[in-house]
């Protein structure tokens, strides 16, 4: 069962380990931790964020960050989302997504959910879209330059209403 709790430093070496190449680790995070590769040390940047840490039985499998992207406390933003390279493809994101919609809905109380992904890391678009994300029209969309191309950003939400039943 998987199940999230905060993030601790001593997970930090494990959470790197899984961005084995510079394209992962833009898709992961922008550039905004700095440039491939980073330390333990540049990531304890994560901690000015709520960091959780996805884990079952077998370890860590997962980790992202939240924070409140505006003045409003009805909103909170999904960051740094990433998956165990060996759990990838099975369900684990998405499991570990609704687990923070959860929290999001459910214990912080907020009305919405949002994240930005890149539209060239289709498996982490195809995993949000499952876990209850949906794509907010953007225009223009959010672009950023990267290993010498233009990504588009796409921006994804997903609202309290997936939890009512």
């Amino acid at each position: 069962m998987i199940r999230i709790r905060p993030y601790k430093d001593a997970d930090a070496n494990t959470i790197l380990s899984w961005c084995q190449n510079e394209k992962v680790f833009y898709q992961w995070t922008a550039g905004v931790l700095g440039n491939y590769p980073i330390t333990q040390n540049e990531f304890s940047f994560v901690k000015a964020f709520m960091p959780f840490t996805a884990f079952d039985e077998s370890g860590i499998i997962g980790f992202f960050t939240l924070r409140n992207p505006n003045e409003l406390l009805d909103e909170l933003r999904f960051g740094f989302v990433i998956v165990n390279l060996d759990r990838r493809g099975k369900g684990y994101g998405k499991a570990m997504m609704q687990l923070g919609l959860k929290f999001v809905f459910e214990i912080y109380g907020a009305k919405r959910a949002s994240l930005g992904v890149f539209e060239n890391n289709l498996p982490a678009c195809y995993c949000y879209r499952a876990a209850g994300f949906h794509e907010v029209n953007i225009d223009p969309p959010e672009t950023y330059q990267i290993l010498g191309e233009e990504w588009i950003c796409k921006e994804l939400a997903a609202d309290n209403q997936i939890f009512i039943r």
